[in-house]
């Protein structure tokens, strides 16, 4: 097994007997040249001024929190009443329970969660899971269901409706029955069949993965990739192999549960800084750095900061400029999830780095996913050749899991040469022009309305702010009377009172659609009194 955490200094030392004491320690500690496959030390020193990162987060009005947390407070009080009658036999719950004979071990289903998804998530469940039976284009088609006991279950009425599809992450619109992707993978579907039935280290390996994998390293500006069939698992399984006792993770408090379930995994240790905040984030590394690791004091093996390139809750972009000074600065490294930015962002598509105009250099570990501008499924991780070369024999998502579908590999490859212009068409840079000008359009005319967003304006995902628990699904159930299906979001995915409506922006979105859904957004807004804005229009 190829070791995965090499030594070195990282940081600021004191003086007198504390250091001595220090450097005897690291004696022991092999250095950063005994392993030459692991992150390389960045090079240089930018010590730079702060990047000015504008971005829109109104504040709440007094009301609104009030009532929202008045709101939550019946809401918990009738919870626990209903609790109290199904203990008494007064009302039947459907809900997973401990057997009687294990009522004396730790409690599997008594945490606040089980209670919230008992009384509140399941009253208005019609407003998630919706199956679909067709493409996820501009419009789509819902199989319409029922329940007769308060969504505890559903049923098929057998009946089929078209909406206007706000909630796929289709940035680019190649999750499309027609065109090159299509006809691509319907060939690759013929040669290679649906599946390799191997993981990549035995049989699963095809000339169509390798050619994905050079595809994204030429793509994103890094010199080798590795792709992997699931996106979560790009993140969750990956992390480990990178670090792991006596290191320091610095996190994002916004980072998705991939990130903190890897990092977790890691076994090292984990701080969380502000979303963005780039002077909490300095001290952490700098406070970090003087005291080293915990009870030891050594110096940590390796420091990461971890962040991510668009916040898919908050519709927020990193402030990439100024982590990546922090990051030079305090010799750290710098590992970048580009789920959401990549292919969605910058005037080619190659994400966050692109759209602050720097080098991929500056990013150690690239990581992306092929879910959302690729329209299939899968992720990568992009970095220098040593450091893939190790995750090839560490990763446990590569060691163990079997290989991306050939066609989903071919529908990647087929949507990244578009992108890139590779197809000697111009189609890829027209969709990555025409997501940024709707994004913009869409979410400034939202703000015109009177509603409360949240976000970047590059940003394709545009969260308008909901706040009160009664309003998630009343929002939810009164846009899809008006066949616009969109995606509210509440706890535990965002803090309990601020639940919101996520809108994601395609392509494939027209104006004259985004013009119908505006006008119906605000009539609905209207109706449930959700223009909290103070700011003038």
């Amino acid at each position: 097994m190829v070791p995965k955490d090499g030594g070195g200094d990282r940081g600021v030392e004191t003086k007198g007997p504390r250091k001595k004491e220090r450097d005897r320690l690291r004696k022991r500690v092999p250095s950063m040249a005994s392993f030459p496959f692991l992150l390389q030390p960045p090079n240089g020193k930018d010590e730079g001024q702060k990047y000015v990162h504008e971005e829109d987060f109104e504040d709440t009005p007094v009301w609104v929190g009030v009532l929202t947390m008045i709101g939550y407070g019946v809401l918990f009080i009738f919870g626990h009443l209903r609790d109290y009658m199904r203990i008494f036999g007064l009302e039947k719950s459907k809900m997973p329970e401990e057997a009687p004979d294990q009522k004396d071990f730790n409690p599997l289903y008594r945490s606040f969660d089980s209670f919230y998804t008992r009384n509140l998530y399941r009253r208005i469940r019609d407003c998630w899971n919706n199956p679909i039976c067709s493409t996820p284009g501009s419009t789509f088609t819902i199989v319409e269901r029922e329940t007769k006991d308060y969504g505890w279950t559903f049923k098929d009425t057998e009946k089929r409706e078209q909406y206007f599809n706000m909630g796929s992450y289709n940035y680019l619109g190649f999750a499309e029955n027609t065109g090159r992707c299509l006809e691509d993978s319907v060939v690759s579907l013929n040669e290679y069949g649906a599946s390799n039935c191997s993981r990549r280290t035995e049989l699963g390996t095809c000339g169509l993965h390798v050619e994905l994998e050079e595809l994204v390293a030429r793509f994103v500006g890094k010199e080798d990739a590795l792709t992997f069939g699931m996106g979560f698992a790009t993140n969750s399984t990956n992390m480990p192999a990178l670090v792991s006792k006596g290191c320091l993770i610095v996190s994002d408090e916004l980072n998705h549960a991939s990130i903190v379930l890897g990092a977790r995994l890691t076994g090292a240790k984990i701080k969380t800084f502000r979303h963005n905040d780039m002077d909490h984030l300095e001290k952490i590394l700098r406070t970090s750095i003087i005291e080293g690791q915990p009870g030891s004091g050594r110096a940590w093996k390796k420091v990461l900061i971890a962040v991510e390139g668009v916040y898919s809750m908050e519709g927020s972009i990193v402030n990439l400029p100024d982590v990546v000074r922090l990051k030079k600065k305090y010799k750290a490294y710098l590992y970048l999830d580009e789920a959401h930015s990549i292919g969605a962002l910058g005037e080619t598509g190659r994400g966050v780095v692109e759209h602050f105009n720097m080098s991929p250099d500056d990013i150690d570990i690239m990581m992306g996913t092929f879910t959302k501008s690729f329209g299939a499924a899968g992720g990568y991780i992009a970095a220098t050749k040593d450091v893939v070369a190790a995750l090839r024999q560490c990763s446990h998502a590569h060691v163990y899991a079997t290989a991306m579908s050939p066609p989903v590999v071919q529908q990647v490859i087929a949507s990244m040469e578009q992108i890139m212009g590779l197809d000697g068409t111009t189609k890829g840079k027209e969709r990555i022009h025409k997501l940024a000008e709707n994004s913009k359009y869409f979410r400034t005319r939202l703000k015109d309305l009177g509603f409360i967003v949240y976000g970047n304006d590059a940003s394709p995902v545009v969260p308008m702010m909901l706040f009160m628990p009664a309003k998630i699904a009343a929002f939810s159930r009164e846009m899809k009377k008006r066949n616009v299906a969109v995606v509210v979001v509440g706890y535990p995915a965002t803090p309990i009172v601020e639940s919101r409506a996520r809108f994601c922006l395609s392509s494939a979105h027209t104006r004259k659609q985004l013009d119908d859904a505006l006008e119906k957004i605000s009539e609905v807004g209207d109706l449930l009194g959700l223009k909290y804005s103070s700011k003038d229009c």
